[in-house]
């Protein structure tokens, strides 16, 4: 997908195999993981749900977390789709998006993931996803804005997410109802006509 230029002209598999068009999450700010249920790292989906709560509290439907699994790295997420999903709800009460099993690296990476190694590359340039539990950050206007590698704790985001949030708010254009209304001029036709 060499012409795609945003965040939003993606489409990666649902954990049905599906389609799942992120053209729905324009406007939002979006952390993008990959994950693996049998990692090191896994614990780190019980900071990933408390982040997702916390900031939903504070900014409803400002932000999403969209997870990734993928068994590219030490065969750690072997199970199916239907597996992964029950893994990451029934231990760590996960409720953001889960999607379909992916690579991330190599010659059948998703176009996504190949889109946000390009767009923001990790330490030296490097452009592989080097481990699990890497995290890549959507500002509103579907660009990448940061890349983190997995020893990076999701709560250690919070404060640069927020920042993106409120980036979002001052760049939302004024509501089309207050311009037309400070546009309008007074009612001419009450006023009296000179003869």
């Amino acid at each position: 997908m060499a012409s795609a230029t945003t965040f939003y002209d993606f489409s990666p598999p649902d954990k049905k195999g599906n389609p799942y068009p992120l053209d729905s999450y324009r406007g939002k700010v979006v952390l993008v993981v990959n994950t693996a249920s049998k990692c090191g790292f896994t614990p780190q989906f019980a900071g990933l749900e408390k982040l997702y709560k916390t900031i939903e509290e504070k900014h409803p439907g400002a932000f999403t977390i969209l997870g990734f699994p993928c068994n590219q790295f030490g065969n750690q997420d072997p199970g199916s789709n239907d597996e992964i999903q029950s893994f990451c709800q029934v231990n760590y009460g996960v409720t953001f998006p889960m999607l379909g099993k992916i690579d991330v690296n190599g010659s059948k990476a998703d176009p996504l993931f190949e889109w946000i190694k390009g767009e923001k590359p990790g330490l030296f340039g490097v452009k592989r996803v080097l481990w699990n539990f890497e995290k890549a950050l959507i500002n509103s206007k579907g660009e990448v804005v940061g890349r983190w590698r997995s020893l990076t704790k999701p709560e250690s985001l919070e404060s640069t997410i927020v920042q993106e949030i409120e980036n979002a708010k001052k760049e939302a254009p004024a509501p089309a109802a207050t311009e037309t209304t400070s546009a309008v001029p007074a009612k001419a036709e009450d006023e009296p006509k000179s003869t």
